[in-house]
């Protein structure tokens, strides 16, 4: 791309929008800066694309999609009389441009694994502290927005809420790139039924079929998309494959993998050592999905039997099976394994990567988070549960959660016990 001054008004060609527009320089330089172009290397949806081929899209284009989405709706609310000055409305841009820079290799998978239990939001506003000083100061808006310390809160609820840009793109986008269609939604209908009340966010009566059919298609991608069955069984056999390279890390073994992963598996990164250390911070930034698919294409041919098998099993696509609570007696389940690791060979201190117990939990809409208001033509504002007339809607209010456990089939542990009589 051409980055003269003059001529930085770009436009992306997106399949799910059509052409978007950068709407600045300064965003501009922000989408070309390396930070942003590393999004190009994470994909948006892990290892779903093992269940759905399509679904290859990365955290660049969601990225510029939310922006995209965000300028339509600052632009809807000024035609209904908001007052949004320039400076808003292009923090407000910066802000959701960069609400997924911290997200690291595999998107949500890995985030536990690399870090130690820090959230992604919170590198994002440790790498947009970061550009606001390489930008002179020009961020600081955006990240008073992004973290809610903007006093007009509908800004960031634009952002960062049950009824934010990101979410709309993401199921719009993800609906496209995995084909299921339940999870289309009305982006632009609902944007253009958007207005403040009291400097919050909320949407028109007119909006509220589509408001309801937003929560019902985020419900039906969560248990249909975010958390299929086999992306669970592909996402945990990656797990353990970080959980064995780590464990044989901590015993001396030298295992080959990149120098910016190696900084986060030879290390316990908290937040604190992220938030202080610039060594770490630009071994992050230099950390996408690439580092991890190359190091697991090394560590096939290791000779350590676990982590080879566990490697080839994920490149080949031959994964875990899986059982949910309704299904299964657990400890006639781990009976029968114990009976099939013996026969096997499996040795006792090993099993632990062939079978993982654990939970699954979501819900359409929140109740304890920021709530989706409707205003009514006679100028109150109703919580939606309360304005709408669907039962699903209370009914998707509810968190469900779902235990289950994934474990090594047959075939696995035939490979592993050929490997250990060689």
């Amino acid at each position: 791309m051409n980055t003269k001054l003059g001529n930085k008004r770009k436009i992306f060609n997106d399949p799910v929008y059509g052409f978007i527009t950068i709407p600045s320089d300064l965003i501009f330089q922000v989408v070309e800066h390396p930070y942003f172009q590393r999004l190009r290397r994470v994909k948006q949806l892990g290892l779903a694309e093992f269940v759905y081929p399509g679904a290859v899209h990365s955290r660049f284009q969601h990225a510029l999609g939310a922006m995209h989405l965000t300028n339509e709706a600052l632009h809807s609310l000024e035609n209904k009389g908001v007052v949004i000055s320039a400076e808003e409305k292009e923090a407000t841009l910066l802000a959701i441009l960069l609400h997924d820079v911290g997200h690291g290799p595999f998107s949500h998978v890995l985030e536990k694994t690399i870090l130690e239990d820090v959230p992604h939001e919170r590198v994002s506003e440790i790498l947009m502290n970061n550009l606001n000083v390489q930008f002179d100061g020009r961020l600081s808006l955006a990240i008073a927005i992004f973290t809610d310390n903007y006093p007009r809160a509908f800004f960031h609820q634009l952002v960062s809420s049950q009824l934010d840009m990101d979410r709309m793109d993401y199921l719009n986008r993800d609906s496209f790139f995995t084909a299921v269609a339940e999870g289309k939604i009305g982006a632009e209908r609902i944007i253009k039924m958007l207005d403040v009340f009291e400097d919050q966010l909320v949407v028109e009566e007119k909006g509220l079929m589509s408001v309801e059919n937003f929560l019902v298609a985020r419900q039906h991608m969560y248990w249909q998309v975010y958390l299929h069955k086999t992306a669970i069984c592909a996402e945990t056999v990656l797990l353990k494959i970080f959980e064995r390279a780590k464990d044989l890390i901590s015993e001396g073994v030298d295992i080959p993998m990149s120098t910016s992963l190696a900084v986060f598996l030879k290390e316990r990164i908290t937040y604190q050592r992220i938030l202080t250390d610039k060594v770490v911070q630009q071994a992050f930034v230099n950390l996408d999905d690439i580092d991890v698919w190359s190091s697991i294409k090394e560590w096939a041919d290791n000779s350590d039997v676990v982590l080879s098998v566990l490697s080839k099993r994920l490149l080949n696509r031959s994964l875990f099976k899986i059982k949910f609570e309704l299904n299964f007696d657990l400890n006639q389940l781990k009976e029968d394994l114990g009976g099939k690791f013996d026969i096997y060979g499996i040795k006792e201190n090993q099993r632990k990567y062939f079978f993982k117990e654990g939970s699954i939990k979501g819900s359409g809409y929140d109740l304890s988070q920021t709530k989706i208001k409707i205003l009514w033509k006679d100028g109150s504002c109703v919580e939606i549960t309360k304005a709408s007339e669907l039962p699903t809607i209370q009914a998707i209010s509810n968190i469900v959660e779902k235990k289950y456990v994934c474990y090594a089939n047959d075939v696995y542990l035939q490979d592993i016990s050929s490997q250990y009589k060689k």
